[in-house]
């Protein structure tokens, strides 16, 4: 989590970060975190779904709102210069930007390097959207940036979805991620596992019921396995040089 959040802070003005009531150590990171940098606003929520409630406000405002999950991991070099795009006005006739993907199924950050398959041909799961090309977010939504109802303002509509990852390759992108879904992120982990059901994953399939903690009950952890190879595990494996997306990292 610390990595995650220290690669976008020379991106976002304002990060917010929703902790899902967590059991491991990630309030602790994201409150010592919050404390040296002023730009930090934490939240514990006990459903998903209250996240979106921390983003919907930005509706119709000059706003990019860039949704940023814990196992993503983005280079904060090419984020500060495409930052100074996304300022400049090139993305406002675009709704939603989706960017190159590295989804790793192995990752030696102290030698820098990561071995997974790249998006194309698999799916692009970046999320930086347009808030300025909306005049409400309705809900409910499962959680923020999924689901609910965009209402899009004159001149814009859903189909407005620029795939940098579809124009241009790995090496020259700006707005790339390492997608670590298959990899041991958090001390509960107690090995690295391909089976761990994210939020939509759950909701899709309509499983049990949410505790009042906010987990669920008995996942079908064979789905989500295979949703995850199927939609994040296309084309032949590649391993890339990833030395700049922890060039920020403190000893």
């Amino acid at each position: 989590m610390k990595q995650v959040i220290h690669n976008i802070s020379g991106f976002c003005d304002h990060i917010i970060v929703a902790d899902n009531l967590s059991r491991d150590q990630t309030w602790e990171i994201v409150t010592r975190l919050a404390q040296e940098a002023t730009n930090i606003e934490r939240h514990r929520i006990r459903k998903p779904s209250e996240s979106h409630d921390l983003i919907k406000d930005y509706a119709g405002t000059h706003t990019w709102v860039f949704g940023v999950d814990g196992d993503e991991i983005y280079d904060p070099t090419g984020l500060r210069e495409f930052r100074k795009e996304v300022l400049a006005g090139e993305f406002d006739d675009w709704w939603v930007i989706f960017g190159n993907v590295l989804n790793c199924v192995s990752l030696d950050t102290r030698a820098g390097i990561a071995t997974g398959h790249l998006s194309p041909p698999s799916r692009s799961m970046t999320k930086l959207y347009n808030f300025a090309s909306i005049s409400a977010w309705r809900g409910p939504c499962i959680e923020r940036l999924h689901g609910g109802t965009p209402v899009f303002k004159a001149g814009y509509d859903g189909s407005y979805r620029l795939n940098i990852h579809e124009k241009i390759s790995w090496e020259e992108s700006k707005f790339r991620c390492l997608h670590t879904c298959f990899l041991r992120r958090s001390s509960k982990d107690r090995q690295q596992t391909r089976e761990r059901p994210n939020i939509m994953e759950m909701s899709a399939r309509g499983l049990g019921s949410w505790t009042r903690l906010g987990f669920l009950r008995n996942p079908d952890k064979s789905t989500s396995a295979s949703w995850k190879r199927e939609k994040y595990l296309r084309g032949d494996p590649v391993t890339k040089d990833v030395t700049c997306f922890f060039c920020n990292q403190k000893p």
